[in-house]
């Protein structure tokens, strides 16, 4: 088992967005209307804002490989590309999904490691995330990892307005 990471490039727009719609479908598709799918997807993924994003000097993208193929994704923002204002001594961690068959072999870990070592290099005294409060799995998987519930905000699925909490992990 050999597991990289890559940091994404404008040139890996569209592979990121066919990770993007497969993992977030593979998610969340049980639990909400196909409309709200369908619209979520068009607008957060389409080419334009991938683009958009990648282009952000505070935004990061990488690419997971386990065994030499792309098996998930993570993003995170610093600064003003954060979705909540938390200031500058945060890091957000906007995305971390694995593509279902990749599930189980310690990737989510391997990803998280990697956004804690792009904080303390970039001298950031916590890391945050939103975790849509219905998404048990995920939210067991980052209080093992450390982090705290101190909050909540609200996510737009397509026209339904949604809680995600947001937990924190202080770095230093």
């Amino acid at each position: 088992m050999i597991i990289n990471i890559k940091k994404c490039t404008l040139d890996d727009s569209r592979k990121l967005q066919e990770i993007s719609h497969e993992t977030f479908n593979e998610t969340f598709k049980h639990q909400n209307s196909p409309e709200n799918m369908k619209a979520y997807l068009e607008r957060a993924f389409n080419l334009d804002q991938l683009e958009k994003e990648l282009s952000n000097a505070s935004s990061g993208f990488y690419f997971v490989y386990f065994d030499n193929e792309a098996a998930g994704y993570l993003k995170v923002n610093a600064h003003d590309a954060q979705s909540e204002e938390m200031g500058d001594e945060s890091l957000e961690i906007e995305r971390i999904y694995i593509k279902h068959q990749f599930q189980k072999h310690g990737l989510g870990k391997y990803l998280l490691n990697k956004a804690v070592e792009i904080a303390m290099e970039l001298n950031k005294k916590k890391i945050w995330l939103g975790v849509w409060e219905k998404n048990v799995n995920a939210i067991a998987f980052y209080k093992k990892m450390g982090f705290v519930e101190n909050g909540s905000h609200s996510f737009y699925m397509g026209d339904e307005e949604q809680t995600d909490l947001i937990m924190t992990k202080t770095l230093m």
